[in-house]
């Protein structure tokens, strides 16, 4: 009886140790920017975490003829997919998550040109205006939001209709004359958003208006000019890669006044590995070139270049150099020629 009962406890534990075994072959940890597919990933290791063996035995139950956990047929694997385990980048948003109505989902569809002059975010950058040999600090102060959004959020890169606002105030501080106020631009604009899959389309309505600095005045005795300009706007983004990222846009002013021509046109890269960084973060690269028909569609070239942080948000933390050449970034000086060079903070949403 006890050799009986021994041998039937060492064929138990054989089995069980060839299962676990498979089991350790098929499971893989999650690293950050895989070259497989999610799917393929999922094929490969079906059962990553407890949680998800779980969810597996309990919808096994469900499941005529599954006496085992481990046998639950593949058509059932998307059920217990978990997206902590996949990169974010590479996640198939429209084939894991239906879309669904999203009241300030907290990320956003379309994020700001990261090299663009005029887009809203939080930043500083400090410089030398060379020609004119001074110093200066440009800083921005403002964001975009998304309010209401049907598609996916949280899954991978978002996808789907999305109304955003979006507003900044972009001043000038002169650092050799006491850090005196020299000018700043206001931008208020709602954009609305169009993405899927690699692609996301932009058509916004926005209004900007231009403006001296009082300690500016003050000391130059300078008269303001009312630059604004109310423009319709329609942009196009593209992912070839999940580290690039390809747009081009142009906006026509329905309104425009003190210098201001109706038509502009914008493109330029951004460069980063997609997805949450962590602390170590990871190189960038951005390059924007805008031209305007009030300066015979020549404009400016911008280049950046450092360290970026990105968090689950997809919000981007950069610092780095700055390069800036052509027509002046403030508008009420938008016929003067600058060249900037220098370094900065931004923060982009």
């Amino acid at each position: 009886m006890f050799i009986r009962r021994a041998s039937v406890f060492t064929l138990a534990v054989a089995l069980i140790c060839s299962r676990e075994s498979v089991f350790a072959e098929t499971a893989q940890s999650w690293q950050p920017y895989r070259s497989v597919s999610p799917a393929q990933y999922l094929e490969e290791a079906p059962y990553q975490d407890q949680d998800a063996i779980t969810e597996v035995e309990l919808d096994c139950l469900a499941v005529e003829g599954c006496a085992d956990p481990f046998e639950v047929p593949d058509h059932r694997l998307p059920m217990v997919f978990d997206s902590r385990l996949a990169d974010p980048a590479l996640v198939p948003t429209g084939g894991v998550q239906n879309w669904n109505w999203h009241v300030l989902p907290g990320d956003v569809i379309w994020h700001s040109y990261w090299a663009g002059a005029k887009e809203p975010r939080i930043s500083g950058a400090v410089f030398e205006e060379f020609g004119n040999d001074v110093s200066l600090l440009d800083v921005s102060l403002g964001g975009r939001a998304s309010l209401l959004r049907f598609g996916t959020v949280h899954q991978g890169r978002p996808e789907g209709w999305e109304l955003q606002i979006e507003g900044a105030g972009m001043l000038r501080l002169n650092l050799d004359e006491n850090w005196d106020f020299e000018a700043v631009d206001f931008r208020f604009g709602v954009p609305i958003i169009y993405g899927r899959g690699k692609s996301q389309w932009k058509f916004s309505y926005y209004h900007l208006s231009a403006h001296l600095g009082d300690e500016f005045i003050v000391r130059t005795d300078a008269s303001r000019i009312n630059f604004s300009r109310d423009t319709l706007v329609l942009a196009y983004s593209f992912f070839p890669l999940p580290a690039w990222r390809w747009y081009a846009e142009a906006g026509w002013a329905f309104y425009t006044d003190g210098g201001s021509q109706p038509w502009e046109f914008q493109f330029g890269l951004d460069y980063a590995q997609p997805g949450p960084t962590g602390s170590r973060g990871t190189p960038f690269l951005a390059f924007n070139a805008h031209l305007r028909e009030e300066v015979d569609f020549g404009g400016n070239l911008v280049a950046q270049a450092g360290w970026l942080w990105r968090g689950q948000s997809g919000h981007v933390l950069r610092t780095g150099l700055h390069y800036y050449n052509g027509k002046s970034s403030q508008f009420e000086f938008f016929n003067q020629f600058e060249q900037q060079v220098g370094v900065g903070l931004w923060y982009d949403y």
